[in-house]
């Protein structure tokens, strides 16, 4: 059964050996690199989360404030290790943190940039009700930047 948990002393060392398969290391950071980030964001209201199954540390992802218009939920990373692909943990997990982000209600939605190659990642994230916004970071031009609506009733 998947849950989210948080990054502790306990833990940290476990989920820092997290990998993704080589033809996906180009699209995320390290599992060292997104608990680095979690620290380094702490004041805009980052969050590693660590995901479990039956106690087993699978994956990570980091959410962080987004501060520029329009605020949201930024979810920044999101990894399952490559041992572990194929078996639906990622989407019962990215469904269980926009439950969690829906549930603490301080922004109406979450915006992701995927690389454009990334196609398994961009059909992932449309399953759960992301969508094109339409914008492109002229910093990150092979990216889309997709985003989802945390209230129902916003969903296109």
């Amino acid at each position: 059964m998947i849950r989210l948990t948080d990054v502790n002393e306990d833990n940290w060392q476990e989920a820092a050996s997290l990998r993704v398969r080589d033809d996906q290391s180009g699209y995320l950071a390290p599992a060292i690199g997104i608990i680095a980030r979690g620290y380094v964001y702490r004041d805009c209201g980052a969050r590693v989360f660590l995901i479990e199954n039956d106690g087993v540390i699978v994956g990570m992802a980091l959410v962080r404030d987004f501060t520029d218009e329009p605020v949201g939920y930024d979810l920044q990373q999101f990894m399952i290790d490559e041992r572990f692909q194929g078996r639906g943990y990622g989407s019962e997990a990215l469904g269980l943190i926009l439950d969690e982000l829906r549930a603490e209600g301080r922004f109406g939605h979450v915006e992701v940039c995927v690389n454009r190659e990334d196609i398994p990642a961009i059909r992932l994230y449309e399953k759960h009700g992301f969508r094109d916004s339409g914008y492109v970071d002229p910093g990150l031009p092979d990216c889309v930047n997709m985003i989802c609506y945390l209230d129902r009733d916003e969903r296109n």
